[in-house]
């Protein structure tokens, strides 16, 4: 019964993390975002199982004491993604030698990313109650809101119609770039979670080389579905666009993930890297897309395949299979 204690606990402390957004105050924000962590704490140092205790009670606490649709929420978008991350992170089969075989963290990535969008679309259709007319005019809010704030109408050189192009324009983009950062988000709430679960001895797998991470050749068909699917309408459209945000972002980590490959034992790594990390925030993100170009060309080509890296690196070319 050791699970379902660590899996209540964590679940109300996730729970608790969920609901004191509510306060409405900078702390209050800072906590909301660490509310995965204790459900990814719980499922890779203890059991799966764990996880999906957490999930539920989590879930139904938040449920009890605010709504069914906040509890339902908190289950969908913090508890069961974290939940299924952990799960395959502890995936593996025996080696004809006695070794382990661990889920690649490669495919773990591209499974964040899938996870993210899956998160983003069912969030879409549940805050809206699967009405898109209502899930756009949101969206144009958020989107007006950011406009102004960037281009101030007494400012900008923006005329009226093409002010309510650009509205438009980032109103089609919300679910790309909720997606992207959602993936982003996902990603260093495992990392951290396994970090600590390491460090206390509770990890069944070896601590990775995550900078030897690679994703398999066959993202790039869900990349190319992705663009397809952005191009129709309706929730169709807003789920192609979560997924190519998404893969964008795990492009662009896997592209950051290269470059920590490929400097490993080189003198001046640290202020390399500290200056690379100054550039992306300089730039708001915009060298992102240098990263995403990089590792999309390493999924296709296997260039620290072909072209070594900074140490031993990834002695096999990215696979075909899924």
């Amino acid at each position: 019964m050791n699970f379902v204690v660590t899996g209540i606990g964590a679940g109300l402390v996730s729970a608790l993390l969920t609901a004191v957004v509510l306060k409405a105050t900078p702390l209050a924000a800072v906590l909301y975002l660490l509310a995965p962590i204790p459900v990814l704490i719980v499922s890779l140092g203890w059991n799966h199982r764990s996880g999906l205790v957490a999930a539920v009670v989590g879930g139904l606490a938040i449920a009890v004491f605010l709504s069914p649709l906040s509890g339902l929420g908190f289950a969908l978008v913090t508890a069961l993604p974290a939940w299924w991350l952990a799960y395959l992170s502890l995936l593996g089969r025996p080696n004809p030698d006695g070794t382990m075989e661990w889920y690649p963290l490669g495919r773990l990535l591209a499974w964040v990313a899938g996870t993210a969008a899956l998160t983003i679309f069912a969030t879409a259709i549940i805050s809206t109650g699967g009405d898109f007319d209502a899930f756009h005019e949101n969206a144009r809010e958020i989107s007006q809101a950011f406009v102004n704030l960037q281009f101030p109408p007494s400012e900008s050189g923006f005329d009226a119609e093409d002010r309510e192009a650009v509205i438009d324009l980032f109103a089609r983009a919300t679910p790309f770039l909720s997606a992207q950062g959602f993936t982003a988000a996902l990603a260093l709430y495992l990392w951290t979670a396994g970090k600590i679960v390491s460090i206390s001895k509770r990890l069944p797998r070896p601590w990775p080389a995550v900078c030897e991470l690679m994703m398999p050749r066959t993202v790039v068909i869900a990349l190319a579905v992705a663009v397809v699917l952005a191009s129709i309408g309706g929730f169709i459209g807003v789920f192609g666009f979560a997924l190519a945000g998404a893969m964008f972002m795990a492009f662009a980590l896997q592209g950051l993930a290269a470059v920590h490959d490929r400097t490993r034992g080189k003198s001046g790594r640290g202020f390399l890297l500290a200056g690379l990390y100054v550039l992306i925030f300089m730039t708001q993100g915009t060298l992102l897309v240098a990263a995403a170009l990089l590792g999309l060309a390493d999924t296709l080509f296997g260039l620290r395949y072909r072209f070594g890296s900074g140490k031993a690196g990834p002695k096999q070319p990215p696979t075909l299979s899924p």
